[in-house]
């Protein structure tokens, strides 16, 4: 998606004999139906104004193309300017340019990141430069014009306000700044950066940005497919903004860490925000340094996809004593290990064993036995009655313990296309929390609704061209085919299915026939696929615009719930509220386990219609012919 674009004449045009900003806002909202705050209004008409005077050079063709708010494919990130056209040598080029309003910095000794006043306090964040060449290598990425198509991109930071100091263009970044040249206030920087744009772009060519703006969106990098490339140092992920922040973050609290001054980091973020990337980059590089780490999660799913991706890299008892589930922890001895990474920490229990009979508490366990405990989690992600992983639970336990509590937020969305707009139309459609997000646009995210499961499954298997495409569901069926190979579970009308193969448990969403099969949360969380085809269930259903759950709809042996009938005589007001939370947390996060589209089909017609309605007009919903 783009918000604004047009040539150079016209951009001046409309910064001279227009108010910009009220020009892009109304692109913005005819997009997305949205408005947007006024500090960033006033950030499009001051910045945009600088580079209006920028431009305002005759070298520079009137014919260039101008691009504002460009969004960067399989991400929640927009690059503030984007100019193409052709350089010397008639290639294809585009230049893009970070803006920045900032005055002043402070420098950190922490790897492209600077300390700056930023929404009402001092923050540690990502240095301009760092900021434009890590977007410049998304588009390199994941934009198939430019990864194949010929044009390259140049990347560079223009601060019109910040004068030279000696801080912001310091030696530290001077690593950074050389991919991506940094421009900073006065008639003699702007001349600097007329420079770089005339030396990258001596034409224009309006079929620039087309390609640009309408490039194929390539595959993007699953984690487990470059799983053994990162365990070997390779670079396979750029990490960006709120993600470089954190990064830096945690492998300062675990060189730091000792028994005298132990460390607790908590990390949250949503679906897609990359937490799963950020736990294995950090865990390459502490190991990297030196200390003793392991990577725990309580979700058998994602370890086992990791091992089988790992197979011939590295031998299966390496690979146990560096991944390894949440319950192994009862009798470590204290400060054992250096850092633990602690991924899906939503979904740690009490108690740990087979019958759920041992240990104390998983997470005081965990915090127990490292110097440093890195904690990353979505409250929204718990999705049984026995998850216990809060933010709380792990402050009190970090603090009883003496260790320094640091917490941090993941805001960058990789998945569902990059939509920050579906997560929040899914948590307000799925009454999770309100949001503005009332409705859906096609530009958002591909989300269908389909009048039959027949027709659901078979545009999802149309989408598995490469094994990337799963249909799952609320488990509301019984496992027949578990006693009785032959026998089908998901029965819908004509509609004939089984649950996950048996033979594959775990690597289900990677086995080459799992096509044909149904999915559940257990065999899809902490994982992604391109599309994700949803099966919604009695347990969720909508009446009269009300979101409802019903437990009693959930099959009897379903092992999320156990303990809700226990829970409901004691307290059944509690019970309800707790029943409830899970079973919404389930398909919010069973529809967002799509990177570019989620399907879905609604046993309950109601329910469909209800999803349709939150459609935008320019919508599809798929219903039978």
């Amino acid at each position: 998606m783009i918000v604004y674009e047009a040539d150079k004449k016209q951009f001046l045009s409309d910064n001279n004999d227009r108010d910009i900003e009220d020009v892009i806002l109304a692109k913005y909202f005819g997009a997305t139906g949205r408005k947007v705050p006024a500090a960033e209004m006033r950030s499009w008409r001051d910045s945009l104004g600088y580079m209006s005077r920028v431009l305002s050079d005759s070298e520079i063709p009137n014919d260039v193309g101008v691009a504002v708010e460009l969004h960067i494919p399989q991400s929640s990130k927009r690059i503030d300017i984007s100019l193409t056209g052709r350089g010397h040598d008639d290639s294809k080029n585009v230049v893009i340019v970070e803006l920045k309003q900032w005055d002043k910095v402070k420098a950190s000794t922490k790897d492209a990141l600077v300390n700056t006043y930023l929404g009402g306090g001092h923050r540690e964040v990502v240095h301009p430069s760092y900021q434009a060449w890590s977007y410049a290598s998304l588009m390199e990425g994941f934009n198939e014009a430019v990864y194949s198509g010929g044009i390259s991109v140049q990347a560079c930071a223009y601060l019109h306000n910040y004068e030279r100091d000696g801080v912001i263009d310091s030696d530290h970044y001077a690593g950074y700044i050389a991919k991506a040249p940094l421009f900073l206030r006065g008639e003699s920087e702007r001349g600097l950066l007329r420079n770089f744009i005339k030396q990258h772009i001596k034409f224009g060519d309006p079929s620039v940005l087309y390609e640009l703006v309408n490039g194929r969106i390539r595959p993007s990098k699953a984690l487990s497919d470059s799983l053994g490339g990162l365990l070997k140092g390779n670079a396979e992920f750029i990490l960006i903004d709120d993600q470089k922040e954190v990064y830096e973050n945690i492998l300062a609290a675990g060189r730091a860490a000792s028994s005298a001054s132990p460390k607790v980091v908590i990390v949250e973020g949503g679906p897609g925000t990359g937490k799963t990337v950020l736990a294995i980059n950090a865990l390459v590089t502490l190991m990297g340094a030196g200390l003793n780490c392991k990577y725990v999660s309580k979700n058998a799913a994602p370890r086992r996809v990791y091992e089988t991706k790992l197979a011939g890299t590295m031998t299966r008892t390496r690979y146990s004593n560096l991944f390894t589930g949440s319950g192994g922890f009862i009798d470590t001895p204290a400060d054992q290990f250096d850092v633990l990474i602690v991924d899906e920490a939503h979904r740690l229990n009490e108690k740990s064993g087979l019958y759920g009979n041992l240990g104390e508490n998983q997470v005081k366990e965990l915090i127990a036995a490292a110097k440093c405990t890195v904690f990353f989690i979505d409250e929204d992600q718990r999705v049984t009655l026995s998850d216990i992983g809060t933010k709380k639970t792990i402050r009190d336990f970090g603090i009883g313990k003496g260790a320094e509590v640091s917490e941090h937020e993941l805001a960058s969305q990789f998945r569902c296309s990059g939509s920050d707009g579906y997560i929040a139309w899914l948590d307000d459609t799925l009454d999770v929390r309100p949001t503005a997000n009332k409705t859906l646009t096609p530009a958002e995210f591909d989300f269908k609704v389909f009048g039959t499961p027949d027709e659901l499954h078979a545009s999802i298997a149309a989408k598995n061209t490469s094994g990337t495409a799963r249909v799952v569901a609320g488990y509301c069926w019984p496992w027949t085919s578990k006693k009785d190979p032959k026998a089908f579970d998901i029965v819908i009308g004509d509609y004939r299915k089984r649950w996950n193969l048996d033979v594959d448990g775990s690597l289900w969403i990677i086995a080459p026939n799992s096509i044909n099969e149904v999915g559940c949360i257990h065999t899809c969380q902490g994982l992604e696929v391109d599309y994700i085809g949803v099966i919604i269930g009695p347990d969720l259903i909508v009446r009269d615009g009300n979101v409802k759950t019903v437990p009693a709809a959930r099959d009897r042996y379903d092992k999320t719930l156990r303990g809700y009938k226990v829970r409901a005589k004691a307290d059944p007001k509690k019970a309800a509220a707790e029943a409830d939370l899970i079973i919404k947390n389930t398909y919010r996060t069973l529809m967002t386990r799509g990177m570019k589209g989620c399907y879905v089909y609604c046993s309950d017609e109601e329910t469909a219609a209800y999803f349709r309605a939150r459609l935008s007009p320019g919508a599809i919903a798929a219903v039978p012919a």
